[in-house]
């Protein structure tokens, strides 16, 4: 019977583990998408870099479906997709490219780091589940803490790409908690690759309206920003994302990303010269803090 329980164990702690790691990763390969969206904007203009990050990705996706001879999704499925199309595969990556022209790339990750909450909070009313009270003022304490952090960048005055920058946490938040959920049953790669696919006849529009009226200039650095933001951000690191959510939950996933605002920093210093804010090691051991609470506090 022991030997059992410890079976029963070890597959029950496994699952977990590996999504774990596999959300980790995610936010690892999400957390270059805007350090990749401002090399791309050296040559490309905002509405252009958006649209052709959604067209490419959408290509990349569509040869993983044929190849591996993937499903239709379920007509069940259908409404979920759109909001991982509309809120992954359009709102996101357009509002986010954006804000980039106003905001400086530290400034735009640490407003996206409420982006965990948020997810959370939708997924809760989705779902009708809520999280453990230890589970919310981890939470809660970690997204208080980036948005202190945030305040403090900006002595306390939103920028005008904040308007961009929260109406991307909404629509991004609801494509995570809709992929999230729909991961628990499909492949995670099936579910960002149908959305960006349902996304591609609205990023080609804007593409072939976007590229001859702003001037592209390719160089190096434009081109391979937008190589990685178009099969990274926009397909590869939701592979790992939708992959890892499936398999932990959520709740626990989004919290991971508490921790994607500070590496991107750490890659605004390194690879574009901003310069850090004294605040921000501080704000890294409090995340951390709470992002080790949230994966060990129990949902209800």
């Amino acid at each position: 019977m022991k030997a059992a329980s410890g079976v029963i164990t070890r597959q029950q702690v496994q699952p977990r583990t590996n999504g774990t790691l596999l959300a980790a990763l995610g936010v690892a390969a999400f957390s270059l998408s805007f350090p990749g969206t401002v090399w791309a904007l050296e040559g490309f203009g905002p509405w252009s870099t958006a649209g052709i990050r959604g067209v490419i990705a959408a290509a990349i996706a569509l040869v993983a479906l044929l190849w591996t001879r993937a499903p239709l999704p379920a007509r069940s499925d259908g409404v979920a997709l759109a909001v991982v199309a509309l809120g992954c595969g359009i709102g996101f990556p357009l509002l986010t490219t954006l804000a980039l022209q106003t905001s400086s790339t530290a400034h735009s990750a640490v407003v996206i780091g409420v982006l965990p909450m948020t997810t959370a909070m939708i997924s809760a009313l989705l779902t009708r589940r809520s999280p453990s009270k230890v589970f919310w003022a981890a939470a809660g304490t970690g997204a208080l803490a980036v948005i202190a952090f945030t305040l403090a960048q900006n002595q306390g005055q939103p920028t005008v790409g904040d308007l961009y920058l929260f109406g991307a946490l909404l629509v991004c938040a609801a494509g995570y908690a809709e992929g999230g959920r729909l991961a628990a049953h499909l492949p995670g790669w099936q579910v960002i690759a149908w959305g960006v696919v349902l996304a591609a006849p609205v990023n080609l529009a804007v593409s072939v309206w976007a590229v001859p009226q702003e001037p592209v200039h390719l160089t190096a650095k434009a081109v391979l920003g937008m190589a990685y933001i178009a099969a990274v951000s926009q397909f590869g690191a939701f592979v790992l994302w939708y992959q890892g959510m499936g398999r932990i939950g959520v709740p626990r996933a989004s919290q991971l990303q508490l921790v994607q605002p500070l590496l991107t920093l750490v890659w605004a210093v390194l690879l574009l010269g901003e310069e850090l804010s004294p605040a921000a090691p501080l704000t890294g051991v409090v995340v951390l803090a709470c992002i080790i609470v949230t994966q060990r506090a129990r949902a209800s």
